[in-house]
């Protein structure tokens, strides 16, 4: 890595006035003073990153090496130095002859660890993302590095050996039990083939439905077909010795594609999840830091997972809102991995069973479509059908029902083929209540918020601050009594309970006493799961009811269709063909454009007219936009330094929630949000000036609280 110029790098002299101040003598442990300590003699300074929370101090610096570090103290290694009157942690970048800073510097203070956790091109991927969101390379380090583990460090590794999986060896000696899985795919040949032959396609992949045919000879299948042929395009990069890096929105899924891998042979496989803890976790990133894991599979902190010689990188499910980063510079792990694919020359394969507009994007040039011709496609596909009041308008009263007779009748006759799947969006009992009279929403007295039942027979409970209303009464009317509004998935199975006699019902959600369930038999039964939550049936699914459609194109939002049209196809891609009897049933009058896209089970062309929609509008990701959301003068003056938020191309400030009700409580008051949109070739040149803001808004120590997010979900 060059150096950078003096006008880079920042002057480290009031640094040293800090030092001469401190320099006075304290009680307790002293360092010994400088020149009483030795410095390397071959290349003595160090540059470093500092965890420096500041945007003004987002930058590098120079350090000397002490003797006694010299032979530890390499690019990657963490590190502490001294910083104003303070010790900070930091990476080392590089070792330098010499530094173009002509005042003195300062050594380092201490070496923390000698392991090398910041490969040089997990350091460009931090870089770039810091740029691309306007945020500061400290912040994106605290996503990429997870926090060291002492012991798990210092565990002994022995060498890989020829039958160990070492690096360079072929996938395991068995045969790959999916061979021709990519065929039926316009594209899918040439797309392993080039993966194969040490490639680096893009390509954006509908898989088809249903469940891949079982690894072992007379198994029953059990994995989902997208996960095997995940394994199949992973296997071929192994073999030509490259690395792969898969993400997955949660840990089920990547338990479905670790026994896929296993299944087809690949052998060095970690698994990187936060949620196995730190000790796991960590001896996973070394793994792959030390060489020693070809195939990383994780969920999103996994996207900036230090696999060598990378060859291929894997998103499943980008629809889901676990891939999206919660913390700042909030990236999507989407665009992260795309970003890495192209720094790192390697193949790109985003699969779904939805089709998201920012996916479909992708392939205005940089992404190649592999999707089954529909002929395949309606071969292997369910039967679908949308039960709106229109279509059950000759079914008389039971049509006003919320599982309507037609649909009840279809769930009772595949329960003797097999079990039957009922997906709900909402967990809990009755999550939504309203007075039973007026319908007026139930809130809380003392916050206004939304009142919900837990059970039955339960007193009413405030959902955003926790409070019991027992005794609650409608401030409208009068009325102490409550009726359902929405109907969660435990009430669901109380339900199907009852309609279902002698049938067991099972309940996978977050928050059901068995929690989200992975596999069910393939005895009857009826399973009811939140989207996201539901599990593999083995054989399949012999039908599937999809409850309350309209909640779930109700909200407001830019991707509400995309979304509900991906969690419907998700649980869609559990269910037998239609050739074996499998039927899905839409219950509900959703909006027509998100049903017809199920119906055909056709979720690319749903997603290009969404996108060209957005382009005509100018809404992203046909544009590039920055949403500024905090308190009213300190959202004004950083955006007033931005060039490119013109009054063209700004929407607002306009007050959003209220504090204690989401955002708000993060500011002082009403927080106003401001929106600054600009052709998409101006993206990076906004994120550049929006990141130069922030650092003046930093050195100046404006007041009050600001959050900026680039290419947020949703604008509203």
């Amino acid at each position: 890595m060059s150096a950078p110029s003096s006008d880079d790098v920042p002057q480290q002299d009031a640094l040293l006035a800090l030092d001469e101040v401190a320099a006075a003598p304290r009680r307790g442990r002293r360092k010994p003073p400088l020149g009483a300590q030795e410095m390397a003699s071959e290349l003595p300074v160090a540059r470093v990153l500092l965890d420096l929370q500041p945007a003004h101090l987002d930058r590098e610096y120079d350090y000397l090496v002490p003797a006694a570090m010299a032979d530890d103290a390499l690019p990657g290694v963490r590190v502490r130095a001294r910083f104003g009157a303070q010790e900070v942690d930091g990476f080392v970048v590089a070792r330098l002859a010499e530094s173009e800073h002509e005042g003195r510097l300062l050594p380092l203070r201490r070496l923390v660890s000698a392991e090398p956790v910041l490969t040089p091109p997990v350091l460009r991927l931090v870089r770039a993302v810091a740029e691309r969101w306007a945020g500061t390379t400290a912040d994106v380090l605290r996503l990429a590095i997870p926090p060291r583990h002492a012991r798990t460090e210092k565990e002994e590794v022995p060498d890989p050996g020829p039958g160990d999986g070492a690096l360079g060896a072929a996938p395991g000696a068995a045969p790959e039990p999916w061979a021709g899985l990519w065929s039926p795919y316009r594209g899918g040949d040439a797309f392993s083939a080039h993966v194969s032959a040490g490639g680096a396609p893009k390509a954006v992949w509908t898989p088809l439905p249903g469940l891949a045919p079982a690894a072992d000879p007379g198994g029953v299948p059990s994995l989902p077909h997208w996960a095997a042929a995940v394994a199949t395009a992973a296997r071929a990069a192994v073999a030509a010795g490259r690395g792969v890096l898969v993400v997955v929105p949660d840990a089920r899924d990547a338990g479905r594609v670790g026994a896929a891998l296993a299944a087809a042979g690949v052998p060095d496989v970690a698994r990187l999840l936060a949620e196995d803890g730190p000790a796991p976790r960590y001896r996973a990133f070394l793994a792959a830091a030390r060489g020693r894991a070809r195939v990383v599979v994780g969920t999103r902190a996994a996207m900036f997972a230090p696999v060598a010689d990378l060859g291929l990188v894997v998103l499943w499910g980008d629809g889901e809102d676990t891939l999206a980063e919660p913390h700042a510079p909030y990236p999507h792990a989407r665009e992260v991995l795309a970003l890495r694919s192209d720094l790192e020359g390697a193949a790109f394969l985003l699969g779904s069973p939805g089709r998201t507009v920012q996916a479909q994007a992708l392939l205005d040039g940089w992404a190649r479509e592999v999707a089954a011709p529909r002929d395949v496609v309606r071969a292997r596909a369910p039967r679908m059908r949308a039960l709106t009041s229109v279509e059950l308008a000759a079914e008389g009263p039971g049509a006003a029902a919320r599982i309507p007779t037609a649909a009840w009748r279809a769930a009772r006759d595949a329960l003797a083929q097999g079990p039957v799947l009922v997906q709900v969006p909402r967990t809990g009992y009755l999550p939504v209540v309203a007075c039973v009279r007026c319908r007026t929403p139930a809130t809380c007295d003392a916050c206004h918020g939304p009142l919900g039942l837990g059970g039955a027979g339960a007193a009413p409970q405030c959902r955003w601050c926790g409070r019991l209303a027992a005794g609650w009464r409608c401030g409208e009317c009068g009325s102490t009594a409550l009726r359902a509004v929405r109907v969660g998935s435990e009430r669901t199975a109380e339900e199907l309970g009852r309609a279902f006699p002698g049938v067991p019902v099972r309940l996978s959600a977050s928050t059901a006493p068995g929690g989200v369930l992975d596999r069910v038999p393939a005895r009857p039964a009826v399973v009811v799961a939140t989207p996201g939550a539901e599990p593999v049936a083995d054989g399949g699914y012999a039908a599937a009811l999809l409850l309350d459609a309209a909640v779930a194109t109700a909200t407001l939002g830019l991707a509400t269709g995309t979304q509900a049209v991906h969690r419907w196809l998700a649980a869609a891609h559990l269910v037998r063909p239609a050739t074996a009897g499998g039927q899905v049933l839409l219950v509900g009058d959703a909006a027509p454009g998100p049903t017809g896209a199920l119906v055909r089970f056709d979720p690319a062309g749903f997603a290009a007219r969404e996108l060209a929609e957005r382009a005509e509008l100018a809404l992203p990701p046909a544009v590039r936009v920055a949403a500024v959301t905090g308190d009213r003068a300190a959202v004004g003056a950083l955006v007033a330094r931005v060039g490119l938020a013109t009054p063209e191309a700004t929407l607002g400030p306009v007050e959003t929630e209220p504090a204690g009700a989401g955002d708000g409580s993060l500011f002082d008051g009403a927080p106003v949000r401001v929106v600054v949109r600009v052709p998409a070739p101006a993206g990076v040149e906004l994120a550049r000036q929006l990141r130069a803001s922030l650092a003046v808004r930093s050195a100046h120590r404006e007041p009050g609280t600001v959050r900026v997010q680039l290419d947020p979900e949703e604008m509203v």
